[in-house]
């Protein structure tokens, strides 16, 4: 159990039954009337948002997320493998909790696993990740129609937008959150 004060980013909650993930909080004391929290919660499992408040003081109950860093070995079709780093176990993670995060990860990339009571919960990537184009068209000079940038396919399969400069071969770096183009990479 932990007070509303104690409140911070990436905690997670237990209510309901449901773990949710602090997004984001604000303690707010109105000029009349008690002091309250309001709070931006993620639903660990379903990803759905919502907006809670809390009264100052109340306690809530945490869950006790277990999150490791582990390397991403293969996909055996139906799971994904990781391993962990300090005792070589292998762990298998099913493609419902890895997601979206599938279209960006590597063999032997570093991700994070949390796990709440032995079961994985998400998988979490780095703010960005480098990847090459696999394939992309060359860009056409004067062609703006698009606003400057061209769909291309990442080696891992992921399609994203790219400036029209990029060609095939290219290292980039993408947000995995949301695939976006972030720059290039020189590899020189």
């Amino acid at each position: 159990m932990a007070s509303t004060n104690d409140l911070k980013n990436g905690l997670v909650l237990k209510i309901d039954g449901q773990l949710w993930s602090v997004v984001n909080f604000q303690h707010v004391k109105p000029g009349k009337g008690g002091a309250f929290v309001r709070t931006t919660l993620k639903n660990v499992l379903s990803g759905k948002t919502v907006d809670k408040t809390f009264n100052a003081g109340v306690k809530v109950e945490t869950a006790n997320v277990d999150r490791r860093e582990m390397t991403y070995l293969y996909d055996d079709g139906t799971d994904f493998v990781f391993m962990e780093q300090d005792t070589y176990d292998q762990v298998q993670v099913s493609r419902g909790v890895v997601g979206d995060a599938a279209d960006y990860m590597l063999e032997n990339s570093n991700v994070v696993i949390a796990r709440h009571e032995g079961e994985p919960l998400y998988v979490e990537l780095p703010a960005s990740v480098e990847l090459h184009v696999q394939h992309t068209d060359p860009g056409v000079q004067g062609d703006r129609s698009t606003g400057g940038t061209k769909p291309a396919s990442l080696e891992t399969g992921a399609e994203i937008q790219v400036p029209l400069f990029l060609n095939t071969g290219d290292k980039v770096k993408v947000d995995p959150r949301d695939g976006r183009y972030l720059g290039r990479v020189n590899t020189k």
